[in-house]
Formats: structure tokens, sequence, C-alpha cells
């Protein structure tokens, strides 16, 4: 069977540089899920020293926090999202889905009779 036209297309936010994108916006929700970013870095198969820059470097180039770090201790360390990284999280999810819904009729309207129902 013959392979259907696709797309692919990655929506990223720069402020003079990338400072968000699909890799970070994932790292957050894992971190938002279990409360760590060090748990979150290897369940992406990341080193948590890469992990940590790119949260630095994204909040350097934003102007906020998108984490608050809690150091370890007798209950252990963590890091929550803070109401500014929620806040970007969920307007980039947004603007991921509505620009993918867009990108489809486009899609769909330039290629009609070139893929597959």
């Amino acid at each position: 069977m013959e392979e259907p036209l696709t797309y692919r297309v990655q929506l990223r936010i720069f402020k003079g540089e990338k400072c968000f994108g699909r890799g970070i916006a994932e790292l957050l929700t894992r971190v938002s899920r279990t409360g760590s970013l060090r748990s979150a870095a290897a369940e992406m198969e990341l080193a948590y020293s890469k992990a940590w820059r790119i949260i630095k470097t994204s909040e350097d180039l934003l102007g906020f926090k998108l984490l608050e770090s809690q150091v370890g201790g007798k209950n252990g360390g963590g890091a929550a999202l803070t109401a500014e990284g929620k806040d970007l999280l969920a307007r980039y999810e947004r603007f991921v889905f509505e620009g993918e819904k867009a990108l489809d009729l486009i899609f769909a309207q330039c290629f009609e009779g070139m893929i597959a129902p």
C-alpha cells in the first residue's frame, strides 16, 4: 500500500532565540506530574544537568521562573511549576492544538486529491 502524504511542523516560541517548544513543554508536564525535575529528566532519558540548563535558559529568556525548587533534606527535594510556568504551558498547549487544527484544514485543502481520506 502506498504511503499517504503527511506533514510535520514544530511550533516553537522565540524571544531573540528559542525559549519554549515541545521538549520543554513535555519536561514541565512531567515535572508537574512527578514533582521532580530529576525524575522528569530521567523519564525523558535526559541528563539532569541538561534538563536544568534547558529550564534555566528558558527562564532567562522569558524573564520569569518556570519552576520552584525545594532543596533536599528530611523530606527530600522537589520541584513544582510556578503560576507563570503553568500559565505558559497551558497557553502553549492551546497554541499547538489550535495551530495543528488549522494546519490540518489548510493541508487538506492544498493537497486535496493527493492525500488519503
